[in-house]
């Protein structure tokens, strides 16, 4: 009798996910664009929110070493001068790195939603 390998959680490429994410900021009518296209399998994902009174925040993808949780944290919020800089500089490292722009007036960015923050 064969043993079977446990069964690992299958990720989903960073294309197919932002595709999935545009399409769900679309249907609640959250403008959202892409900034950067970055790697289509591997790439990591940077969300900016931009609440359109010159202000932002934005989300990278962390993960638990000791849960293996994976969840959005904040890289950087304030002036959006300043998280765009950040932003930039994060782009300078990583040439792979996808940017993703949300812009809403009310900060609803949806990154908490099941499925997305997973």
């Amino acid at each position: 009798m064969l043993a079977c390998a446990p069964r690992q959680a299958m990720r989903l490429t960073a294309e197919v996910w932002v595709a999935a994410y545009l399409t769900r900021l679309r249907l609640v009518e959250i403008p959202a664009f892409v900034v950067q296209k970055g790697d289509a399998t591997a790439g990591a994902v940077l969300v900016k929110l931009n609440t359109l009174d010159g202000q932002a925040c934005c989300y990278q993808r962390a993960f638990d070493l000791m849960t293996g949780d994976r969840r959005w944290d904040v890289l950087v919020e304030g002036e959006e001068a300043v998280v765009d800089a950040s932003v930039a500089k994060q782009r300078g490292f990583d040439p792979d790195l996808w940017v993703i722009e949300v812009e809403d007036k009310a900060g609803r960015h949806l990154l908490e939603e099941p499925g997305l923050s997973d």
